[in-house]
């Protein structure tokens, strides 16, 4: 698979985060706590696993019908977790609540953080429930964003982003949070159909 936007994480995020949970699954351990054990060695990243879980209230009662993922991951000097809240009707996917937390060092311009952060997990979610390319004859059938759509502001789930502040070196957002978006996503698919998600975009005859 080519580069994906986010150069360094890009497509890997979606399988390696998808791998952990079905780890965690086989051996009967929490998502969250496993990756802490794994992490253990990369202190920013357990950091914002911690704070993600607690803004998402990991392990607390949720809404009937409504199930949680987890996703970790690093690039370009930054760090986060992402934790989406979905429910699924009629084999349609409703993203309610993103949480995210992010260490990227020392934050120069903290809006502009976020406005980065949320805009690349719309483009995340995006790609992961709408990004489909066909060809047909060798060429491309969608021409613009009225044939390859992404989410539209109704669709846009309720996003916090939550900053660590620390003085270590700035790092870069700029496409950071797009990779992060997708396993976080059909991780909890997983947990509201016990089916692993293995094409994307994700189509409805998985969700059963």
């Amino acid at each position: 698979m080519d580069y994906w936007r986010a150069p360094g994480a890009n497509s890997n995020s979606y399988y390696a985060e998808g791998f952990i949970d079905e780890l965690a699954v086989a051996g009967g351990k929490d998502p969250i706590e496993l990756r802490k054990r794994l992490l253990s060695k990369t202190p920013r990243l357990v950091a914002v696993l911690d704070l993600a879980a607690e803004k998402a209230g990991w392990g607390k009662p949720l809404p009937r019908g409504h199930f949680q993922g987890v996703a970790v991951g690093t690039n370009s000097g930054a760090f986060s977790a992402q934790i989406a809240e979905i429910s699924i009707e009629k084999a349609k996917v409703k993203v309610h609540r993103i949480v995210t937390a992010v260490d990227a060092g020392q934050i120069i311009n903290p809006r502009g953080a976020v406005q980065q952060i949320e805009s690349g997990i719309i483009y995340g979610l995006s790609a992961a429930l709408r990004g489909a390319i066909t060809i047909d004859k060798g060429r491309v059938q969608q021409t613009n964003f009225h044939q390859y759509e992404p989410l539209r502001m109704d669709e846009v789930p309720k996003i916090e982003v939550y900053l660590l502040p620390n003085t270590n070196s700035p790092g870069g957002l700029g496409e950071h949070s797009n990779p992060h978006a997708v396993p976080a996503l059909t991780n909890a698919i997983f947990k509201a159909t016990g089916t692993r998600i293995r094409q994307l975009p994700i189509r409805a005859a998985g969700l059963a």
